[in-house]
C-alpha cells in the first residue's frame, strides 16, 4: 500500500480536478435543459388555455401596472399584496410569467415572480412593484438575473449588449420587443434611472458588476419598438445538443480515467512480476548454496 500512496493521491487529485473543470460545463447544461423544458411546458401551458382565461389574465395584469402608473414603482411590497402580485399572469403553480430571448448572446429563459435565490439560481426574476412584463403606456418591467454563477450562464454576457441591440418578451400569447436604448453601471441602491417615464414603455434588465466582485449593478434598458416579421415564438431546443466543449469533456474524461484504471492494473502486474523475479532469485540462490 505504501507503494501505491502516491499514486492513489495522484489519482485522487486527477479525479477532484477533471470534477472542478467539468462541474461549470456540465452544470451549466444541465440547468440549460431545465431552463428549456420549462420554457416549452410554458408555452403548452398557454396553448391550453381558453381565450376567456388568457383575456382574464392579462385584464388583471393591466390594472395592476395601472396602479403602479398612478402610485408609482414600489419595491418594499409585503404580506396580501405579495400574494395578489404573485397570482399575476399565473397560469400554472410553478411562478413562471413567460420567458426572455436575447439572441445576441444566446440567452433564453424563463421569467418568475420575485427574486428569491431559488429563483435567481436558474433563471430570471421578476422584481415584485415594477411593471408586470405586458407593455403599455407609462410601464416600467425590471428583470433581475445573476452573473458569474458557476453553475449557470444566466445574464454573464449582458455586458455584451450595445445600444441599438433588441431583446424580447413572450408573456401568455403576446411577444414584445424592446431595442437598447441606455445602459447604465450604479451602487445597488440607486434606483433613480428605475423610474416610470410618462407615456414610455420600458423594460430594464439588472445584474451584478464588475464580473465576480458584483459591487454595482448594470442596469439595460430597452423601449418598446415593432416586432420583426422575424420574431416568432419558439421552443428553444439549443439545451437539448450537447456544446462542443461538453462533447470533449465527456469524451475525454472516461477517457483519462480508463487510462488511469490501465496505468494501475500495469503497475500492478510489474511489482507482482518484481516481485515474483525477486522470489525466484532468491530460491535459486539459496539452491546455489545448498
Amino acid at each position: 500500500m505504501k507503494k501505491h500512496l502516491g499514486t492513489v493521491i495522484l489519482v485522487i487529485v486527477l479525479i477532484i480536478g477533471s470534477g472542478l473543470i467539468i462541474y461549470p460545463t456540465a452544470s451549466n447544461y444541465w440547468n440549460s435543459l431545465h431552463q428549456s423544458k420549462a420554457i416549452a411546458d410554458y408555452i403548452k401551458s398557454v396553448s391550453d388555455i381558453n381565450e376567456t382565461r388568457r383575456k382574464a389574465l392579462l385584464e388583471v395584469a393591466l390594472d395592476y401596472n395601472k396602479k403602479i402608473s398612478k402610485n408609482g414603482l414600489n419595491f418594499s411590497i409585503r404580506g396580501d399584496a405579495i400574494k395578489d402580485y404573485e397570482s399575476l399572469l399565473s397560469i400554472d403553480d410553478t411562478g413562471i410569467m413567460g420567458y426572455l430571448d436575447i439572441d445576441i448572446i444566446g440567452c433564453h429563459l424563463p421569467i418568475y415572480h420575485g427574486v428569491e435565490s431559488s429563483v435567481l439560481q436558474i433563471a430570471i426574476g421578476h422584481i415584485p412593484g415594477s411593471s408586470m412584463p405586458i407593455g403599455g403606456e407609462s410601464t416600467h418591467c425590471i428583470l433581475s438575473g445573476h452573473r458569474g454563477l458557476p453553475s449557470a450562464k444566466i445574464f454573464s454576457n449582458l455586458d455584451r449588449l450595445g445600444i441599438g441591440d433588441t431583446f424580447i418578451i413572450h408573456t401568455l400569447n403576446d411577444t414584445l420587443t424592446y431595442e437598447v436604448d441606455n445602459i447604465t453601471t450604479v451602487v445597488p441602491d440607486d434606483v433613480s434611472s428605475l423610474k416610470i417615464v410618462p407615456g414610455a414603455d420600458l423594460c430594464t434588465l439588472v445584474t451584478c458588476t464588475p464580473y465576480g466582485v458584483n459591487t454595482h449593478r448594470l442596469l439595460v434598458r430597452g423601449h418598446r419598438v415593432e416586432n420583426s416579421s422575424s420574431v416568432t415564438v419558439r421552443v428553444n431546443s439549443e439545451a437539448l445538443i450537447l456544446s462542443h466543449s461538453m462533447s470533449a469533456v465527456l469524451f475525454l474524461l472516461p477517457l483519462a480515467l480508463i487510462s488511469i484504471v490501465i496505468l494501475f492494473i500495469t503497475a500492478d502486474i510489474k511489482a507482482k512480476r518484481a516481485a515474483a523475479r525477486k522470489k525466484l532469485g532468491i530460491a535459486k540462490l539459496s539452491e546455489a548454496y545448498l
